[in-house]
């Protein structure tokens, strides 16, 4: 079979199965400028950890100055082409009004720039548990540079702004990048309180429904998840609620929508949990 060949039977399958197609037509979010404004506002919250740039007293006014923009301007664009694509996939008469896309989008991007001293003093507190709640931390500065259940929960409250103001498809780029990196997969509709910390991380699991409180430790392997993954519980709360101040040791499995785990519980490692717990117990094999 010859190249010319090979290659009309590629555009063939591009029209017998055009639903994994990125049409021209239908507009949608670009990963890699997704992830490079996700860099930017890591950047804008930790100035001069993230990037290689040159910071002094002098500069940084202009240097924080030029992120901003661009950060609004690049995730406009993005934004504006998750709604387009949200409202034409839900309205077979065709998209709504680009300009009003844009305007909706223009908005959603200045309100994140305006959120993100209350997201630093968030972020802070969860450097801040990480550090207070590992003996082998030296430094925070550690601690922001190299700890991946930090960089894993910086990510999940910049997605979790988007998401829970109707961003589509977005904070799941964002959020999934972070998995690949991490290995620590955090959906952004999650609902997680202050000074969290996740020690080690890999292969931790926090379900979109999930509610945690503050103060809350977890180790490597754990799972916050549903009971059912069935299609039509969509909407329904599928994941546990976690209160203040619980930590949940190494591999531990926690299920179900209306499973509560009382404040100050310890929850053991390699624990299959689907029950409620009362507060201050501690669950073991």
């Amino acid at each position: 079979m010859s190249i010319d060949e090979t290659i009309d039977r590629i555009l063939v399958s591009y029209e017998e199965t055009g639903d994994i197609n990125k049409n021209g037509s239908r507009a949608f979010p670009n990963k890699e400028n997704v992830v490079e404004v996700l860099h930017d506002l890591q950047s804008l919250i930790f100035p001069g950890f993230k990037k290689a740039e040159d910071i002094d007293a002098d500069n940084l006014r202009y240097i924080t100055g030029q992120k901003v923009n661009r950060i609004i301007t690049m995730l406009t664009k993005e934004i504006q082409k998750a709604l387009v694509y949200e409202c034409a996939s839900c309205d077979d008469r065709g998209a709504p009004e680009k300009s009003h896309c844009y305007a909706l989008s223009e908005k959603t991007a200045v309100a994140l720039i305006e959120a993100v001293p209350e997201l630093r003093r968030e972020i802070h507190l969860d450097a801040l548990a990480a550090f207070a709640g590992d003996p082998a931390a030296k430094s925070n500065e550690e601690v922001i540079v190299s700890y991946p259940g930090l960089e894993a929960i910086v990510t999940y409250r910049i997605a979790h702004f988007l998401f829970v103001n109707g961003v589509p498809v977005i904070p799941r780029i964002m959020t999934e990048y972070s998995h690949s990196r991490t290995g620590i997969d955090i959906h952004p509709g999650a609902e997680i309180g202050e000074s969290f910390f996740i020690d080690h991380g890999t292969g931790v699991v926090i379900g979109e429904t999930t509610v945690i409180g503050k103060n809350v430790k977890i180790y490597q392997g754990v799972t916050l998840g549903a009971l059912s993954v069935k299609k039509s519980l969509q909407d329904k709360k599928r994941h546990p609620t976690i209160e203040d101040n619980v930590t949940i040791y190494a591999n531990a499995t926690i299920l179900g929508g209306q499973t509560v785990i009382g404040a100050g519980s310890t929850i053991g490692g390699n624990t299959w949990v689907m029950r409620s717990v009362a507060p201050n117990t501690m669950v073991t094999q």
